[in-house]
């Protein structure tokens, strides 16, 4: 390039370090552009303002906090909420080349909220020859003089557009719905927090296809096998018919909170990168002095496609970058312009071999922080966590592994309990190999057993089953859960009979201690009955033949895929809530055993927020066997009567359990 050419860009106020992509400033914005993706970050608020896809305007018109993105927010203040870049951010614009001599740009911004003193930095990067953005966000707290600051209740970025281009949301492969249309949006009525009831419009695709109800947390999604999530546009409101997507790619899961069970909101119209949140009862880490943690990477990925091309032809195309080791060389050279993000150098593979017990299926071996429950992983802000699928022969690989020293943890569906080790040690550059032998936990011999060890509730009645009267069929337990009336449903109670009941269609998926009221717009007046609402009845026979007078100890193991105590999914003790700490009582034969008290922090908010599987809790009653007859016998599943809790936001008032699986075995 001639010099007179490199003065001319300077004079522009653009960095032309390679062709075809530019990094441009001025006293308003900083922009970023390749040959085919422009992304331009206003100053005055901190956010992406400008998004187009060769010439395709992907936010629309700016509307207050639409029509923007991805930008950064969180609830993170002693305030609350906060949009970091609207006090007095600064900004940075990096230029450079990876080690595969290919040229990227970069965006910083940084603001020191006053209040507090704390730092909060989100990073755009964009390459040439990618339609895509990599995304960090940082938040750090350095304060002696008041050490501890508050828990980080959300951390997230959005992509939120304003433009009719947009038409379809998707989970993932298997739950996508069309947008709800302006007429409908203009009927919906509130239900329940974040939840509008549209059957004022049966006509409605959205409402034909996916239900009558629409929420944030119907597109919820678990993190273990998810990809990716976003938004769809069917060439219906874009010039030529092009299709467009924009998806938010897990490349990486390795700074979120909460293992493969987390759980969290994925779009709703927005495309969200939840970081941290509690939506389903999970931890959160506190802010204290010295707490300095980098998210990501995480990639916002946009795609066109021809006309007349599927939604999931361009979800695959974004899927197949949900790879931990795809862009390793641009990570590891832009590592020195990124805090605390971990490069290549160490790094390593870990290879398992697993004895699986017989029956395991669907086994995950997960990597996290050492000497605690992976779903706690939040403790230690500066620890990583990584998990992957093991093969039926018992092989399994987690490549990128952060150096350091981590707990194993296997668990998989058939089996009670799981697989825990700790110190695990991974070297950098040292490939690390274990081997693990699972046992399965056994108290004797097996006298029945009543739902899959799965960690999830999806197998009980309104679970996983297709919704009948949607055409795309999502799942039942994905409806706004009043729709599910357990008083129509089990007009007696559940009495389960074992042996001749169907879970799918005898055992509820939850399991209330009073059904209706606040939260409710079906059934608005609480039912309560006469005991058959919070006492669940299992009966089962002992057969003459299979009593053994050599019996002497029973274990009735109940797994829980999700608890809500009076605590919510706060994790918050409150002293005038008198079920904060959850009392679960089991009666065998008249017999009441000594009652299982589940802490408020372990607390969820699943069933109403949508989901089956969330902060997993498990407890062993153990009883003389003695209590147990030949014949009929009767297990009582107990609830506090009536118990409630004080709800701010429009949510069931009512405390619940939803079962994972149960079994009773006696030696």
């Amino acid at each position: 390039m001639s010099s007179s050419y490199q003065g001319l860009f300077l004079l522009l106020g653009i960095i032309p370090y390679a062709l075809g992509l530019n990094a441009t400033e001025n006293t308003t914005q900083l922009t970023l552009s390749n040959s085919r993706l422009s992304a331009t970050v206003s100053k005055a608020g901190g956010a992406i303002t400008s998004l187009t896809l060769d010439g395709q305007n992907l936010l629309g018109t700016r509307s207050g906090s639409t029509g923007i993105g991805p930008y950064l927010d969180c609830y993170c203040t002693p305030s609350g909420f906060y949009t970091p870049g609207s006090i007095a951010p600064s900004y940075k614009l990096i230029t450079g080349t990876d080690s595969t001599n290919t040229a990227y740009g970069g965006i910083i911004m940084s603001e020191v909220y006053p209040p507090t003193g704390q730092l909060l930095e989100q990073y755009w990067f964009l390459r040439e020859g990618e339609t895509g953005l990599h995304v960090f966000s940082r938040l750090a707290y350095y304060n002696e003089t008041k050490p501890f600051l508050r828990n980080l209740q959300e951390f997230r970025t959005l992509f939120r557009p304003n433009t009719p281009l947009w038409t379809h949301l998707l989970t993932n492969k298997n739950h996508y719905a069309p947008l709800p249309s302006k007429n409908a949006v203009s009927k919906q009525v509130v239900v329940q927090d974040a939840t509008w009831y549209l059957g004022n419009t049966p006509e409605d695709p959205y409402v034909k296809q996916e239900g009558e109800y629409f929420t944030k947390y119907i597109f919820a999604d678990t993190w273990r096998d998810h990809d990716a999530h976003g938004l769809f546009a069917d060439g219906s409101q874009s010039p030529g018919n092009e299709t467009f997507g924009a998806w938010l790619v897990h490349n990486t899961r390795e700074t979120y909170f909460g293992g493969p069970l987390h759980s969290d909101l994925t779009v709703d119209g927005i495309v969200y990168n939840y970081l941290v949140s509690n939506h389903h009862g999970d931890g959160t880490p506190n802010i204290t002095n010295g707490f300095d943690r980098t998210f990501g990477p995480q990639y916002y990925y946009f795609n066109k496609g021809a006309p007349g091309s599927s939604l999931e032809t361009l979800r695959s195309d974004a899927a197949k970058l949900a790879n931990p080791t795809w862009n390793t060389e641009f990570y590891d050279s832009i590592a020195k312009h990124v805090p605390n993000y971990v490069p290549s150098s160490n790094r390593t593979t870990w290879n398992g071999e697993i004895d699986l017990p017989t029956g395991a299926k669907d086994a995950v071996a997960v990597l996290a922080q050492d000497g605690v429950d992976f779903q706690d992983n939040d403790r230690n802000p500066s620890k990583f966590q990584y998990w992957s699928a093991i093969s039926p022969s018992g092989s399994v690989t987690i490549p990128s592994v952060v150096a350091g020293t981590y707990r194993l943890t296997v668990y998989a569906s058939g089996i009670f309990g799981q697989y825990t080790k700790d110190g695990i040690v991974i070297k950098p550059g040292v490939r690390t190999a274990t081997h693990a032998k699972w046992t399965p936990e056994s108290h004797g011999t097996e006298i029945f057993r009543i739902g899959t060890p799965d960690l999830s509730a999806g197998e009980f009645r309104h679970g996983n089953y297709p919704s009948p009267n949607a055409t795309l069929h999502p799942p039942e337990y994905k409806n706004y859960w009043p729709v599910h009336d357990f008083v129509n449903d089990f007009p007696s109670g559940v009495k389960y009979v074992v042996g001749e009941s169907d879970p799918a269609r005898d055992f509820n998926y939850v399991h209330w201690s009073v059904f209706g009221g606040y939260g409710n717009s079906i059934r608005t007046v609480p039912y309560v009955g006469h005991g058959e609402v919070n006492n669940w009845t299992v009966v089962f026979d002992v057969e003459k033949q299979r009593r053994s007078k050599s019996w002497e100890q029973a274990t009735f193991t109940v797994q829980l895929a999700g608890v809500k105590t009076a605590a919510g999914n706060t994790d918050v003790y409150n002293a005038s809530e008198p079920w904060a700490n959850l009392p679960y009582t089991v009666v065998v034969n008249n017999h009441e055993l000594e009652p299982w008290v589940i802490p408020y922090y372990r607390s969820s908010s699943c069933a109403v927020r949508s989901e089956v599987s969330c902060y997993n809790v498990a407890n062993k009653f153990v009883f003389p066997a003695t209590f147990l007859k030949e014949g009929k016998n009767e297990i009582v599943l107990s609830l506090p009567y009536n118990a409630t809790d004080y709800e701010s936001a429009i949510l069931a008032r009512s405390i619940y359990v939803q079962y994972d699986a149960l079994r009773l075995e006696v030696k």
